[in-house]
């Protein structure tokens, strides 16, 4: 049985990127969609709003511009010394994303990551429609996705473990056992049970008594 289970939002947590800006900087929105990026991390838009005009801005685009995209994402500092240290002591790590499968796949599958899930981009002859695939990844969906890992690997709901940094990663927070928050904004870092303010992932496993 996993000792822990330790999941943590992507954009800005796992990866120092925003995702969604990398994808809209090709089609010459990127201001506009980082302003309402920022605002909905703050909790001042609903996410899923929030996405859908985030995504509206990407119709249009080539289906190329994931490729282009992950080739700039730079992983968070820490990463794979988190995911061998949580490994080599018998526990599991998941992330969840606001952000889209199509990018994030090849990095959660190249880190050997145990879970991932995201959104996915509708895409019709090779083009982005500007529009999400089935239902939005917001916060009650990452708080959904941790109780589901966690039933799944068998981990005690004592034993999990939620990193974020936006309003959308709170109700996942609410949901684990121990609520982290990682390069956070305001709001996130008064609700978290840690904060961490060095920007480095490994920082997360004398948390749980680990190390790398």
């Amino acid at each position: 049985m996993p000792r822990f289970l330790t999941v943590l939002d992507v954009d800005s947590t796992l990866i120092e990127d925003e995702v969604i800006e990398l994808l809209a900087e090709a089609a010459g929105a990127r201001d506009e969609v980082a302003a309402i990026t920022e605002r909905a991390m703050a909790g001042e838009l609903d996410f899923a709003e929030s996405l859908h005009a985030r995504v509206a801005t990407l119709a249009g685009l080539p289906s190329t511009v994931f490729a282009d995209a992950a080739s700039r994402i730079r992983l968070t500092a820490g990463v794979p010394e988190l995911v061998a240290g949580l490994h080599a002591h018998g526990s599991v790590i998941g992330v969840v994303s606001g952000g889209f499968h199509e990018v994030l796949d090849p990095i959660a599958e190249s880190l050997g990551l145990d879970f991932w899930r995201a959104n996915r981009l509708e895409v019709v002859d090779g083009a982005l429609t500007g529009r999400v695939n089935g239902p939005v990844v917001d916060a009650a969906g990452k708080a959904a996705a941790l109780r589901e890992w966690a039933e799944e690997a068998g981990v005690a709901p004592g034993r999990t473990v939620a990193v974020g940094d936006g309003a959308n990663d709170l109700l996942m927070m609410d949901a684990a056992a121990l609520s982290v928050a990682f390069n956070a904004k305001p709001r996130v870092r008064d609700h978290a049970d840690v904060v961490v303010t060095h920007c480095d992932l490994s920082q997360v496993l004398p948390l749980l008594g680990l190390r790398g």
